[in-house]
């Protein structure tokens, strides 16, 4: 360790986060520019070129001029996400609001039949309906 200083080791740190960050900066220009449905297939090819040939350059002319785009893609893509997951919760969790799913209703309608509000025969259409 004699060889290579405290200060040495903290600057190759330094570059070494600085270049995985540019490399998160690189691959999310590239993920924006398939994702972005306003380009059409020739502009995506050559931001594409663009950012492999010359990748500075490249990708500091996309951010400049497309960055704001990129992050309303960004913004629009996390509210399907959340859309898509409330939906799925929604319909895993079931009808909610006093119903409670099917066993509620069929407890409901045992109920019923053993107050004698509704026949025997009834009670088989019901749980018969309830059931399907």
């Amino acid at each position: 360790m004699d060889d290579y200083p405290a200060l040495n080791l903290f600057w190759t740190m330094l570059w070494f986060f600085l270049w995985i960050l540019w490399l998160f900066l690189l691959f999310k220009v590239i993920t924006d520019i398939f994702r972005d449905h306003s380009l059409g297939g020739w502009g995506k090819a050559g931001w594409l070129i663009f950012c492999i040939l010359l990748p500075y350059l490249g990708v500091l002319v996309y951010v400049i001029a497309r960055g704001k785009g990129m992050s309303q893609r960004d913004v629009k893509q996390a509210k399907e996400s959340e859309a898509a997951f409330q939906d799925y919760i929604r319909k895993t969790a079931g009808p909610q609001g006093g119903g409670g799913g099917a066993a509620a209703e069929l407890a409901r309608l045992s109920e019923l039949k053993e107050k004698g509000a509704i026949t025997a025969e009834e009670f088989e259409k019901a749980k018969a309906k309830v059931l399907s």
